[in-house]
């Protein structure tokens, strides 16, 4: 590579699902994009559950055509308190078809999901793919220089810093994080069953946390479950026999037979803010400008979203002749993303925590909440669109 194929509008830093489809969607702006980041295969087996609008960026961008076939489709949502509290709320079911739509969304293997994203990255030329790691970050006035692992030195207006919750970018940025740790873990791991699960995810409520039984192909789920953290490392050490009968144990035996499968993994859960999202010609995407509990299924989504609206920031930029690495222009990218994430951390948090709550008048809380939920449609069907996205983000891109 010469000095001057070094040279980019927009470096992107980081190879995960979000860096992917930033890398991707900045590309085809127009803006000569590279992406540092090393190639491996994804090295576990978890997944993600993409709703709605996630599922139609992956399609803009020509990546959802090539894994559609490998993910299993959310036509329901149960909610169910299993808390055994005095006080405990109504099973919630929320359904795709009220509000018009054939599915919520898909859950999808993360390692399918990346592999099909690395396909498209590189059909596209002008998407200069750099597989190392970024050894260094630095933010001058005019411009940003990375520095990859062999040494290689790299120039652009804007990086985009999808570098995960340690991230180099934002150092380099010089944005401070707030973080609050949880005293929740969540394990994680695939089982196969005996009964269909009719593409409906069942979410039960336990005093310690949420465990969430997500539809696969075929009669399989995904299962996260968020509890204490002894209680998660005890999880994690049973074998696969006492494993698979805790999961049926938990799951009411609704799938009759359970039977984990190879591979499971539990980390500890946090909420992570940076204090702003884009500054010094540096922009934030996924766990670099969120990290948040595996609840509602938000974390990758958000981070998708924030893919969508950095190459809208920059193409809008680019119409108007503008720098796109500009404080004004960075300006426009933590306003668009500042509410969906304060509000999707908020809501995350709020019902966390009254779910943990040992309170009575919180537990009741809860309860009605819930029985709201289950008896009045409009307020149903509301909850089940902000749920997929905020409903002023179709008004403002349309806008």
């Amino acid at each position: 590579m010469s000095n001057t194929d070094a040279s980019f509008d927009v470096i992107v830093v980081g190879g995960g699902p979000a860096g992917l489809a930033a890398a991707i969607a900045l590309s085809q702006t127009g803006a000569r994009t590279a992406l540092v980041a090393r190639q491996a295969p994804y090295a576990d087996n978890r997944t993600t559950a993409l709703l709605g609008g996630s599922v139609d960026f992956l399609d803009e961008i020509g990546v959802w055509s090539a894994c559609r076939d490998r993910a299993a489709g959310l036509k329901a949502m149960r909610l169910v308190d299993d808390t055994g509290r005095l006080i405990r709320a109504p099973e919630v079911r929320f359904v795709a078809d009220e509000i018009g739509l054939e599915m919520f969304g898909y859950n999808i293997a993360n390692a399918v999901l990346v592999d099909a994203l690395e396909q498209r990255a590189g059909e596209i030329d002008g998407l200069v793919r750099i597989a190392e790691d970024a050894d260094s970050v630095r933010s001058d006035a005019d411009a940003v220089t990375v520095t990859s692992a062999s040494g290689r030195v790299l120039t652009a207006r804007l990086v985009v810093g999808a570098d995960g919750r340690h991230s180099l970018c934002r150092e380099a940025a010089g944005i401070g994080v707030s973080r609050r740790t949880l005293q929740q873990s969540a394990l994680t791991f695939n089982i196969t069953h005996a009964r269909p699960h009719h593409n409906v995810s069942t979410e039960f409520h336990t005093p310690q946390g949420p465990c969430v039984f997500v539809p696969l192909p075929g009669d399989r789920c995904s299962v996260v479950w968020v509890a204490a953290p002894k209680e998660a490392d005890r999880l994690f050490a049973l074998d696969d026999d006492a494993l698979s009968a805790a999961a049926e144990r938990q799951s009411h035996s609704i799938f009759g037979r359970v039977r984990v499968e190879p591979g499971r993994h539990v980390f500890p859960l946090a909420i992570e803010r940076p204090l702003s999202y884009a500054q010094n010609r540096i922009a934030l995407v996924g766990e670099a400008a969120h990290v948040v509990p595996p609840i509602g299924a938000q974390g990758l989504n958000l981070g998708l979203r924030d893919g969508i609206d950095i190459a809208d920031v920059v193409r809008k930029a680019n119409a108007a002749g503008e720098d796109i690495g500009a404080p004004r222009v960075l300006a426009r990218y933590g306003a668009a993303r500042r509410a969906d994430i304060l509000s999707r951390t908020f809501a995350i948090d709020v019902a966390n925590r009254s779910l943990l709550s040992d309170l009575l008048p919180m537990q009741s809380l809860r309860a009605v909440g819930m029985h709201l939920m289950s008896g009045i449609g409009p307020l149903r069907r509301l909850a089940m669109r902000e749920g997929l996205a905020p409903s002023w983000r179709a008004t403002r891109r349309a806008g």
